[in-house]
């Protein structure tokens, strides 16, 4: 019976999902692990399969951010649009593979409410995904708090895992979060990735009373850096790649996310 009280909630919430944009924030869980490589990849993969997309950048114009890699200097940030100096129009730019990417550096956003900076307040549909950068300390920014979705990617190899874990749990006492989901990027045996992600939900339960879901995986594919090299992400340069597949997959199963009782924003006003 509660199971079905939760599936009529979730379908309530999902008729009224399309009067506000899903919020979704992508880090990456150490050096290499390809946060901005999901992000981007998420995007345009979304974008393929008819939503609205809005990038925000956090590692605006850093090398291998998505503004570096894209190869683009928008005039201004969301700082500006969300001040009023400027608008969504005038600051953002538009890839040719149609995602709206507009920069979002943390620091720039000293002194500015959550409320303020809250995209919600001018993308009103479709998607917003929020290229996530951490703290000096592991934490997340205001804006990417503010999230419906945090997805971790980290790679498939025990360090990678034992460094993602403890971030975990960095981001779940800083922020009492109570569920987050993960992508296993670079994935050489499937097998064995399934293996970790069936590992690494089971611990974030039993020791964390955490729900980590997992969000699928990548393949390695070689093919992402000759794409970067273009200046383009894999799902943009080589559609048919492994990656690609397996990124559109990935951001396919969105729709199949349940959307949150109440946005973090609303919990918090």
């Amino acid at each position: 019976m509660n199971k079905l009280v939760a599936d009529q909630a979730d379908g309530l919430r999902r008729l009224l999902a399309p009067t506000q944009a899903r919020v979704l924030a992508v880090a990456g869980m150490g050096r290499g692990a390809g946060g901005t490589t999901a992000a981007m990849n998420f995007a345009v993969a979304l974008v393929g399969q008819g939503r609205n997309v809005l990038l925000l950048d956090e590692h605006c114009r850093a090398e291998g951010s998505a503004c570096e890699v894209w190869d683009i200097d928008p005039l201004g940030g969301l700082v500006d649009v969300a001040a009023g100096r400027l608008t969504l129009d005038g600051a953002e730019v538009r890839m040719a593979c149609g995602v709206h990417v507009l920069p979002a550096p943390p620091a720039a956003a000293r002194g500015t409410s959550q409320g303020a900076a809250d995209p919600r307040r001018f993308w009103h549909d479709g998607v917003v995904v929020i290229d996530a950068a951490f703290d000096g300390e592991g934490r997340l920014s205001p804006l990417a708090q503010c999230a419906d979705d945090l997805l971790l990617v980290l790679q498939p190899h025990p360090a990678s895992v034992t460094s993602a874990y403890a971030g975990i749990k960095r981001l779940h006492h800083a922020h009492g979060l109570k569920q987050m989901r993960f992508l296993l990027n670079g994935v050489v045996d499937v097998q064995a990735a399934r293996q970790i992600m069936n590992n690494l939900a089971h611990a974030g339960s039993r020791y964390l009373a955490l729900s980590l879901q997992a969000a699928g995986w990548v393949r390695f594919d070689p093919l992402v850096s000759d794409a970067w090299r273009l200046k383009k992400t894999i799902a943009e340069a080589f559609p048919a790649s492994h990656a690609a597949v397996d990124f559109r997959r990935a951001a396919g199963e969105m729709d199949q996310w349940p959307w949150p009782e109440v946005a973090p924003l609303q919990a918090v006003a």
